[in-house]
């Protein structure tokens, strides 16, 4: 029976959901990680408040980054052309954001080995760098793929990337790129409010106070201009069909990305939900509830990821050079033995996940102080 209810289609999309629930799990966790290595240089004023602000993070940067694993695993096994592509193409920014992710651990554990200011400040400069640099290339990405991305397949679905790194710093993609860092930004300054007090706490307010505002206001401006862009299946679309990208015809026109809310008006309540979350934020955070104030930032970090993602389908991603082999959910899949066996792995493993996640969470919750630092110096970073 449930062979006879998961058929090719509905696999697809439940195959569309799931990684976009990983990426979403990855903007909220792993944003506040990014945000707080970020403000570390602006908020922390002294060695002290910097120390503070890093265990914050230092015991749960690890859970929060297995969300990033997820989903390139889950890109793999589902979608291997877009996996294909989008590694292949993105070689040297994704060579670029590991190095940064590889700089972030190393920065929070060498950081408080020696006194010396210097050792620090090198240290400080490089967990600032791994907080800015993803966000950003993630944002430069995404703002690609709604353009397009310079690719083409032949009759054996080799692919040919006619692009490189600086073709990918247009305009509209540094924009982008500018969405991500302030979101991420906003995200950990609502964090820092939530975990500490004092100083930090009040400086924290204040930055995302700005930050919830300016992410909002960038946020608008990529929906405005994304207006004139976009990519619409022009031939008939066949949900079961085989996994084929050849096998359609593909169009570019103004405004195809906003077809979807046409189709299916609740959708605009996935990018309304950023202007609710901002709102309801920064509410708690100036009225002094932190918790509902970092609630309601992860529903903004969950919008802008969801939006591009509602926005897009079925479209993973679409080619700019020859539309027609654009990548979809209907025709980019790995077979349907592989994403059933994939749903039934993820509904025993993905709870195991969540588990562990919120156990992390629960052990570690409370703030983080001057005091804590000091008692417990030798031990935490």
């Amino acid at each position: 029976m449930l062979d006879n209810l998961l058929d090719y289609g509905t696999l697809r999309f439940i195959w569309w959901i799931v990684p976009g629930i990983v990426f979403i799990g990855f903007a909220v966790l792993d944003g506040f990680d990014m945000g707080t290595a970020v403000l570390l240089p602006f908020i922390g004023r002294d060695d002290e408040d910097r120390r503070v602000m890093i265990n914050t993070i230092g015991p749960v940067w690890e859970s929060n980054q297995v969300w990033f694993i997820l989903g390139g695993g889950a890109l793999f096994a589902a979608w291997p052309y877009l996996y294909a592509v989008a590694f292949s193409g993105f070689y040297l920014a994704m060579f670029i954001l590991l190095c940064a992710f590889i700089l972030r651990p190393v920065s929070i554990k060498f950081r408080s080995k020696m006194p010396q200011r210097s050792w620090r400040y090198s240290w400080d400069c490089c967990l600032f760098i791994s907080g800015v640099v993803p966000p950003v290339i993630f944002g430069v990405a995404l703002g690609n793929a709604m353009l397009g991305v310079p690719f083409t397949l032949d009759n054996t679905m080799r692919m040919t990337y006619e692009g490189g790194l600086w073709d990918m710093l247009n305009p509209f993609s540094l924009l982008c790129g500018a969405v991500g860092l302030a979101m991420v930004v906003f995200q950990g300054s609502v964090w820092i409010n939530l975990k500490t007090e004092g100083n930090i706490e009040k400086r924290a307010r204040k930055v995302a106070m700005f930050a919830g505002a300016f992410t909002l206001a960038l946020f608008c401006l990529a929906g405005v201009w994304v207006s004139s862009e976009g990519y619409r299946i022009a031939s008939a679309i066949v949900m079961d069909g085989p996994s084929n990208p050849l096998l359609k015809t593909v169009v570019k026109e103004a405004g195809a990305w906003f077809g979807n809310y046409k189709i299916f008006p609740a959708g605009v309540f996935v990018p309304a939900l950023a202007f609710v979350g901002v709102g309801l934020s920064l509410l708690a955070v100036y009225r002094r509830t932190p918790l509902l104030g970092f609630i309601a930032s992860s529903l903004v970090c969950a919008s802008i990821v969801g939006t591009a993602g509602v926005s897009m389908f079925p479209f993973l991603l679409p080619s700019s050079i020859d539309p027609n082999v654009s990548l979809t959910v209907w025709d980019a899949s790995s077979s349907r033995t592989t994403l059933l066996i994939m749903t039934f792995v993820t509904v025993v493993f993905m709870p195991i996940v969540i588990a562990y996640v919120s156990w992390v969470y629960r052990i570690m919750r409370g703030k983080v102080t001057a005091a804590y630092i000091k008692e417990k110096s030798d031990s935490v970073y």
